[in-house]
């Protein structure tokens, strides 16, 4: 299940691309963060009405713990999707999707760190692995050091989205019922969203127009339906029944599978919406950058399946 939420999530690096195109295209006055928060707030508002609507019997009695811990999760994915979808229109999608894994080899690491210990020399390994292919990603310029925006922005949501994972792994959470917690952060996400639409955009009275778009409605519609409402439904009733460390392991599926969709779907959304968006291409940055993060992946969580780390108590 695991396996089939990071194909939806996958697919959710092309289908931004397409929407943040689209947007330029009907209202090319728009900044990237109005852009952004144009993108999120309708796909949670949605994907919270269609929960309250088709699984309103699992949400009668939604508890404190329930509550809490859809709020946290929500906390930890708005600030992650705002700098990830900021991110990608500054980057390429397979790019992207490298990049966020990077939370895979953070885990570990402040898992030692909040024991008091030591990181492992597997881990060490893995960091040295993770630092060399974001260099070769991003294409860092050894002459003056600088990463693009994208690749910044992308790295830092990294941190918000091993935020969601370790909250997720938390014992005193075990009991919690996954369609309630998800209610939740849909609808946290959804008002905290719809605040930045109002604060970042410079003329509300233009958003009527994304919404006569029928391109713009579809690739809305697919990432609420598959990228939100599926994968997080999975992502929540799932991943509870692993620790965060094999968790790690199974997302390391993602950027595979965004970087095989992101080589013919951005052509197929091009020619239904009319805009410039050329599939990508196995480059050797992509294989080199991507193959050493992924490596990184799977080395440290290899590691941690062999000395099993309990859940979090606290």
């Amino acid at each position: 299940m695991l396996v089939l939420a990071n194909v939806f999530w996958g697919l959710s690096f092309p289908l931004i691309k397409a929407i943040a195109l689209e947007h330029g295209r009907l209202l090319p006055g728009s900044g990237s963060w109005s852009v952004t928060a144009c993108m999120i707030a309708p796909r949670f508002v949605l994907a919270a009405a269609i929960l309250a609507l088709f699984r309103r019997d699992a949400l009668r009695g939604i508890s404190r713990l329930e509550l809490r811990q859809g709020a946290g999760l929500a906390s930890f994915a708005v600030l992650g999707m705002f700098l990830q979808n900021d991110g990608l229109q500054y980057t390429s999608a397979s790019t992207s999707a490298f990049l966020t894994q990077i939370y895979a080899i953070l885990i570990p690491l402040w898992l030692a760190l909040r024991r008091r210990r030591l990181p492992s020399a597997t881990v060490w390994i893995s960091c040295t692995l993770v630092l060399a292919g974001v260099a070769v990603l991003a294409r860092l310029d050894w002459r003056d050091q600088h990463l693009g925006r994208g690749e910044i922005e992308t790295m830092a949501s990294s941190l918000f989205f091993m935020g969601q994972i370790l909250l997720l792994d938390r014992a005193d959470f075990a009991a919690n019922r996954p369609i309630p917690v998800t209610f939740v952060l849909f609808v946290v996400e959804a008002a905290v969203s719809l605040v930045m639409v109002a604060v970042t955009t410079p003329h509300p009275g233009e958003i009527p127009v994304l919404f006569s778009s029928l391109p713009w409605l579809g690739f809305t519609a697919a990432l609420t339906l598959f990228c939100t409402v599926a994968a997080f439904t999975i992502m929540n009733t799932w991943q509870p029944k692993i620790t965060a460390t094999e968790a790690g392991l199974v997302y390391c599926l993602e950027p595979v599978f965004a970087s095989c969709l992101a080589l013919f779907l951005p052509g197929l959304f091009a020619r239904w919406a009319g805009f410039a968006y050329p599939n990508e291409t196995l480059t050797m940055n992509l294989l080199v950058g991507g193959g050493l993060i992924t490596a990184a992946n799977l080395l440290v969580q290899l590691a941690g399946r062999r000395r099993p780390i309990a859940p979090l108590a606290v």
